[in-house]
């Protein structure tokens, strides 16, 4: 394993001390072993409080995205792994401005578990909560049995959206109906090139060869749908939009947020060279592009890969993602 360290098992509070120290403005460390990261002020008021949690390992997501018209708090775990029930029930306490708490995060069985169990224990202490979760990887799952899909870079757009609904004031129902429509929205596809090194393993996730790729392999290593030779930036592009149109097929006039997400190593020049791709095949349909995202938004460690995701808007969801947001890694 070569990879700047201390001590593997101090990888992920060091990091977080590090991203606060870094970032003071919007972040601050709070709740159990300092694993909460909450905005850096008190909670609002009168304001739905948002709280998502996961594994490290996939920054921006998930502690990235508090701030002003995004998260309020979110619970970190050890590298691809939950965190406890105690730290989710801390984050919650943390976003707690008194007029409930939506709980917004990706379809992994340990999250939904812990995350359940800290939301009975808030509703012990009179703090109202709801769920949204995500599960937008059409690779994991057929339609037809979509509620078994992977969580993956969807939840951005739904961090964005139900953020800048909460920012209005709007009561608990009125922000879960819109995260859950963001989520409805999303599909995501995701292709792999190379492993990545969870610190504490010390060695790759999964052997893959160097003329090799997966397409649909999931942000932990999941297996994918197929695995083969390389291809190139167009057939690579093509195949993951047939994907995701075979999935949500879309009609001239409709308008959609396309994301060309690098799933860590994969750098820009090369996204945009996807990104190409993504436009013409978007424009050959007569659909409206609103607001691309290329970019780092939702990684797997130093994963060589890229994802796409489509969320597709209507007026109310287009000005919530055009309404202003701000964190560390990310300003609208």
């Amino acid at each position: 394993m070569k990879k700047i360290l201390n001590d593997p098992y101090a990888y992920v509070d060091e990091m977080l001390q590090g991203l606060c120290a870094a970032h003071p403005q919007y972040y601050r460390a709070t709740g159990e072993g300092r694993r909460v990261i909450a905005r850096a002020g008190e909670p609002k008021q009168g304001k739905v409080g948002i709280v998502s949690g996961g594994g490290s390992g996939h920054l921006p997501v998930f502690t990235g995205y508090v701030g002003k018209g995004l998260l309020d708090a979110c619970a970190i775990g050890d590298v691809f792994a939950s965190p406890s029930v105690e730290q989710m029930a801390d984050a919650m306490r943390a976003a707690n401005g008194g007029a409930g708490i939506l709980r917004l995060y990706g379809n992994y069985g340990g999250d939904v578990m812990n995350f359940d169990m800290a939301g009975d224990m808030l509703e012990m202490e009179d703090v109202s909560s709801t769920t949204v979760l995500l599960a937008d990887d059409v690779a994991s799952a057929k339609l037809e049995e979509r509620e078994k899909r992977r969580g993956v870079a969807g939840m951005v757009y739904a961090f964005k959206i139900a953020g800048a609904k909460a920012e209005q004031q709007a009561d608990l129902a009125e922000v879960t109906s819109l995260a859950q429509r963001a989520a409805d929205n999303c599909r995501s596809i995701g292709a792999a090139l190379s492993s990545c090194t969870v610190p504490q393993a010390g060695k790759p996730t999964f052997e893959i060869g160097d003329d090799e790729m997966e397409m649909g392999m999931g942000i932990h290593g999941e297996p994918g749908i197929w695995r083969g030779g390389l291809k190139s930036a167009d057939d690579i592009a093509n195949e993951m939009c047939d994907l995701l149109l075979a999935d949500m097929p879309l009609s001239r006039g409709d308008r959609l947020s396309p994301m060309v997400n690098s799933l860590g190593a994969t750098p820009p020049e090369e996204l945009y060279i996807l990104y190409r791709t993504v436009k013409a095949r978007l424009d050959a349909l007569g659909v409206e592009i609103v607001m691309p995202l290329v970019g780092r938004y939702a990684t797997s460690m130093e994963m060589a890969g890229v994802s796409f995701t489509f969320c597709k808007l209507d007026d109310e969801l287009e000005a919530l993602l055009k309404a202003p947001a701000e964190c560390a890694f990310w300003t609208v």
